[in-house]
């Protein structure tokens, strides 16, 4: 206790004091002196043992009975606690900036002056295809072998990006924007952003829009090329026969041109919303709808089978899942030879779900093709395709169809051998005629 070594300072003080004043010059009062200034470096030497044990793990609290020193420990210790906390506070920042780093959607890489690597996050490791136990301390030249980054790293000149495109093989080839930002003290921050994604929907809007006018330039052309004869032929230079062509044609062409603007709105009106609608379908009333169109579209020039499994119905949009439906089986129609059979199928899937299927002994369509059936205007044969009146549109609407409905559109084909076009239902999506809510 701080009172008892304060007592017994106390008491040796007035031991020396009164050795020297009765003992003095002798050897009683030399030998009192001696032990009571024994005693007081005794305690000063015990003092500071405690001051050095404490020193050795200065994160606990000071010990008691330590004299003068008590003010200076206590002093640091204050300090060293003040210095701890802001140690702590710094690691939980960095931890928060390297976590936030972490997570970053685009690529970031640490490197030194030698482009030497530090640091990536994960976009980073999937993007440039690195490792950390195989990369770190690399030279990033090395590893990624593009003269257009090489070139742009040598520069120096960094206040802009650069666009590189990397190939990986098997056709894994990516376009990266990537730009250099120098930070600290010789050190450099690479920044990566995956472009691929935007440049192949690019491409498509390109195409999109190429298509698009050179669809609508073809009866337009037609159609002024026939009017410009019939308002500058005199009339006696046309017979009715020729006229009645003529007119029969831009008919045609009018027609062509009336479905291929149908089609574009109501793509665009699938892509307004992410869901349809969930209203109760009489499917067995809307095959009856479709036979008849499809039947009537042939015209006697295949035979058909029809298997519907009565009872079971869906939730969905109706004029939706009429020109899903529609599409596939005019697709059959249109590429499958007179003679040829088409059979549809409309029945219960193993998971519950529900399962409309067209199979045809048609023309097929090579493997190749198959990825990119559902693009918008994206045609097997342009030539037949035109011929046979389709507008290039109908697998992408059924493609936009089954993903508001819950569904999926799978193709299976093998040239020379025919096409099967289905569109299976989640089991969400089902009802039976007996589970139907009344109107």
């Amino acid at each position: 206790m701080k009172w008892q070594r304060t007592l017994i300072l106390f008491t040796l003080s007035v031991l020396v004091a009164t050795a020297l004043q009765v003992y003095a010059h002798t050897p009683a009062g030399w030998i009192i002196l001696a032990l009571a200034t024994g005693g007081l470096l005794v305690d000063r030497r015990r003092q500071a043992s405690r001051v050095a044990a404490w020193a050795e793990s200065p994160d606990t609290a000071p010990p008691a009975g330590i004299g003068a020193w008590e003010e200076v420990v206590a002093a640091l210790y204050r300090h060293n606690k003040f210095l701890k906390q802001t140690r702590d506070e710094l690691q939980q920042t960095n931890a928060a900036i390297m976590s936030a780093a972490r997570a970053l959607p685009m690529g970031a890489v640490t490197l030194n002056r030698d482009f030497q690597i530090h640091w990536f996050n994960g976009a980073a490791e999937k993007l440039l295809r690195l490792k950390t136990d195989r990369d770190v301390g690399q030279n990033l030249l090395n590893l990624l072998r593009s003269p257009e980054f090489v070139a742009y790293a040598s520069k120096g000149d960094w206040s802009s990006h650069v666009v590189v495109r990397l190939s990986w093989g098997s056709g894994q080839d990516q376009t990266l924007m990537m730009q250099l930002v120098p930070y600290a003290l010789d050190q450099i921050l690479l920044l990566a952003r995956d472009l691929t994604q935007i440049e192949r929907l690019e491409t498509i809007r390109r195409d999109f829009v190429a298509n698009v006018s050179h669809e609508m330039r073809t009866p337009l052309t037609v159609l002024s090329g026939f009017l410009e004869t019939l308002i500058d032929a005199p009339t006696a230079a046309l017979s009715e026969e020729q006229r009645s062509h003529y007119l029969q044609l831009m008919q045609d062409q009018t027609r062509r041109m009336t479905a291929l603007v149908a089609d574009l709105l109501t793509l665009s009106d699938l892509e307004s919303t992410l869901a349809a609608e969930r209203t109760p379908l009489d499917m067995e009333a809307l095959f009856g709808g479709a036979r008849h169109q499809a039947e009537a579209l042939s015209a006697g020039r295949h035979r058909f089978e029809w298997e519907i499994e009565p009872g079971l119905n869906i939730l969905g949009h109706e004029p939706e899942i009429q020109s899903a439906f529609l599409n596939l089986l005019t697709n059959a129609v249109r590429y499958t030879p007179d003679g040829g059979k088409i059979t549809v199928r409309w029945q219960t899937a193993p998971d519950q779900g529900a399962v409309y299927s067209v199979t045809d002994t048609g023309i097929g369509i090579a493997s190749e093709h198959l990825p990119r059936l559902t693009e918008r205007f994206y045609r097997v044969d342009r030539g037949r395709s035109r011929e046979l009146g389709g507008t290039g549109l109908g697998l992408a609407i059924a493609k936009h169809v089954a993903m508001r409905h819950d569904a999926q559109l799978d193709i299976r084909s093998k040239l020379g051998q025919g096409s099967v076009f289905s569109l299976t239902f989640d089991h969400s999506r089902v009802i039976r005629r007996d589970d139907a809510p009344a109107s």
